[in-house]
């Protein structure tokens, strides 16, 4: 964040702080409810921010269910599985969106999925469900995330066998790679990000990521508003983003229609493959739609599941034999031997051998339970309600469950909650055992739960099998200390930096 503003912010915050808590505390003042006690103010968030989900898990392990108090609104945090399973569930028609989070979210979302409520909500969310759960659809991402893992393999198997053994950015190949699956998905067409000669899409990846830190930090500044209207700050740095991400894909969209409006080939069923594709087929051809939802769903599938990846190939490199056992379990299952190619790896990856791998989808889960690629999720209150937990909210109060905090909390997990054991997920038989999406709340639940949910892990455990099953990882820097940035994902910041070796005789796809 930029100084000048963030000095501004501080200091009328840090004035307007102590009438904050007054106004609030009168507001909470009922001899017939309780309310969740205030733990502090958007000014600690403000002066938290680097590393707030740190901060807010703190928090939660000393309240579990509180309050920050700020000028505007009241906010609920909760890391209380009951109280979650309420909220996005039991009582979902209370909680929504609203206008406020609308607000937040419509400049970069427009009306996709994750910025509405009501009629637009339910329509998107028909549609995507019904969209994704094809075989179809289901069968040709499989074949994208495959020959994207293929690509993958053979960039790092160029610096792996390179006279220096050079460090790859991990996290940036990933980040490539999800988008250019993504987007053959979404509309059929060739990114190539990977390749490093498509200068749109790396400008539309990077506007994308800078666009959700500043999405976020809307949550805790209250003078967001003004900054838009000033077009200074963090606002002008989202606006000059939202234009890049606008240019890229409304490029894509039109280039889509006007191939379909004018097609040179008659192969419907290659046509039918994509999600844009099936929409134009449907009559859904206003820009802006597609636009929308296209853009939610690679906020979904794009940057959360590159985040995760990085995130596993960090808790590998720091449990070297944790690597080992997955890279066991891959050769085992698919009868791989040291003289195959990359290619013939994965094009054993089909559903079964991935159904069979019960280790390496404990590891990806254990993962994601400690570092959620997406920290924290709002709502917003309707009306005034009472929870599970005797407590009471008010109607305009935002509501935040905290997935990271909820990893991390003794209370949920055991003695053992901040170690990275995957056994935890498996029973006795050595089978995966999934846990209450109400406690492992990083996929959300109810009905708004991740429909791409299954997408994702297939995505993430064939592009695993892939490298595990072809490459030794270690950290570049083994003294380098990996942290979050903050945002609305989870990223590692400054990337992550590995070096690879070779663990089959034709590593080269």
């Amino acid at each position: 964040m930029d100084f000048a503003s963030t000095a501004v912010a501080l200091s009328l915050a840090l004035v307007l702080a102590v009438v904050a808590v007054r106004h609030r505390a009168r507001r909470l003042h009922d001899k017939n409810k309780r309310y969740h006690p205030v733990a502090g103010t958007v000014v600690h968030q403000l002066i938290n921010f680097p590393r707030l989900h740190h901060y807010m898990t703190e928090l939660a392990g000393k309240y579990n269910t509180y309050r920050m108090l700020d000028l505007f609104k009241g906010a609920v945090y909760t890391a209380d599985p009951a109280n979650v399973e309420y909220v996005l569930k039991t009582n979902f028609t209370n909680y929504g969106k609203g206008s406020y989070m609308y607000n937040i979210l419509s400049d970069g979302l427009g009306d996709g999925i994750f910025a509405v409520d009501g009629q637009k909500w339910r329509h998107q969310r028909k549609v995507t469900s019904t969209e994704f759960s094809t075989k179809v659809v289901r069968d040709f991402s499989s074949a994208v995330f495959k020959t994207n893992a293929v690509k993958l393999a053979g960039i790092i198997y160029e610096a792996a066998t390179s006279c220096s053994n050079q460090a790859i950015e991990i996290q940036d190949l990933f980040m490539k790679s999800t988008l250019d699956s993504i987007i053959k998905i979404l509309l059929g067409i060739e990114l190539d990000s990977m390749s490093g000669k498509d200068e749109e899409g790396n400008r539309f990846s990077h506007a994308f990521e800078s666009g959700q830190e500043a999405t976020l930090y809307r949550l805790i500044d209250m003078f967001w508003k003004i900054k838009r209207f000033l077009n200074i700050g963090k606002e002008a740095e989202l606006k000059k983003n939202i234009k890049e991400v606008d240019q890229f894909l409304y490029k894509l969209i039109n280039s889509k229609i006007e191939t379909i409006q004018n097609p040179e080939d008659d192969n419907i069923y290659l046509k039918k493959r994509d999600f844009v594709s099936r929409r134009l087929e449907m009559k859904d051809t206003d820009p802006k739609y597609l636009r929308d939802m296209v853009l939610c769903v690679t906020v979904a599938g794009q940057d959360t599941t590159a985040s995760s990846l990085s995130w596993f190939v960090y808790m590998m490199c720091k449990h070297l034999h944790i690597q080992e056992k997955i890279a066991q379990e891959v050769r085992e299952i698919i009868n791989l031997k040291d003289d195959r190619s990359v290619d013939e790896l994965a094009a054993s990856l089909d559903q079964e051998a991935l159904n069979n791998m019960p280790y390496l989808h404990a590891t990806l889960s254990e993962t994601i339970r400690l570092y959620p690629s997406v920290p924290m999720n709002a709502r917003m209150c309707f009306s005034d309600d009472t929870w599970p937990d005797g407590f009471s909210v008010k109607k305009g109060d935002m509501v935040v469950y905290q997935p990271y905090a909820m990893g991390r909390m003794k209370s949920l997990w055991g003695d053992d909650a901040e170690e990275f054991r995957p056994e935890r997920w498996l029973d006795k038989n050595g089978l995966f055992q999934d846990e209450s999406p109400y406690k492992f709340i990083a996929f959300s639940a109810g009905p708004r739960i991740c429909l791409g949910k299954e997408h994702a892990y297939t995505q993430m455990k064939i592009i695993s099998a892939v490298l595990l099953g072809s490459y030794i990882f270690k950290l570049a820097d083994e003294k380098k200390i990996v942290n979050y940035k903050t945002m609305v994902s989870l990223p590692i910041d400054g990337g992550l930096y590995v070096k690879a070796s070779p663990r089959l005789w034709h590593a080269k796809p």
